[in-house]
């Protein structure tokens, strides 16, 4: 089944302990970035401290009430100029709000994840899988049929190999 509009924003809002995701992609196409992100290009900064928006305030309140969000990105480098992008933009402000980022670099090791394609989970047990073009366009949401036991596995795998966002981005000029 098919997830989009209310129903996908729901998830956000009803999860009852953790949403969680993992990206694997170098670079994602989303039309509601294209301003901030033609605007990053141009040289334009944000003060991570000052960003609060929807999504901030969101974090936060999921966080005063002890419900958690996270994610892990596998990267390599030389970041792509997206990465630099969603790392000054989003990532930092969101880390702040209280979003769990790591970031696991397989730049020079293998990819204990090769092959698995991004996904949210929602409280472990239920699976939504993020469906895109190789360009980083999405196609669509799409609700898991069956057992979440190997995306909970993923998960562990994800958050033992990596490293959280600050300590991965310290020295780096974004």
């Amino acid at each position: 089944m098919l997830l989009a509009g209310e129903a996908w924003q729901a998830r956000f809002e009803d999860f009852e302990r953790e949403a969680w995701r993992l990206e694997t992609l170098q670079q994602y196409l989303m039309p509601q970035e294209a301003q901030e992100w033609q605007a990053f290009r141009d040289g334009v900064r944000i003060d991570p401290v000052t960003v609060s928006n929807e999504y901030t305030d969101r974090l936060r309140q999921q966080v005063a009430e002890g419900r958690t969000q996270g994610r892990v990105h596998i990267v390599t480098r030389p970041l792509s100029e997206y990465l630099r992008f969603e790392f000054s933009q989003y990532y930092a402000p969101h880390v702040l709000a209280g979003e769990e980022i790591r970031i696991l670099d397989v730049t020079d090791r293998p990819n204990p994840l090769d092959g698995i394609q991004d996904f949210w989970m929602f409280d472990r047990s239920e699976v939504v899988l993020m469906n895109y073009h190789p360009d980083g366009r999405q196609i669509n949401r799409e609700i898991h049929e069956g057992d979440t036991t190997r995306f909970i596995e993923y998960q562990r795998t994800a958050v033992e190999e990596s490293v959280p966002f600050e300590e991965y981005v310290k020295g780096f000029d974004l």
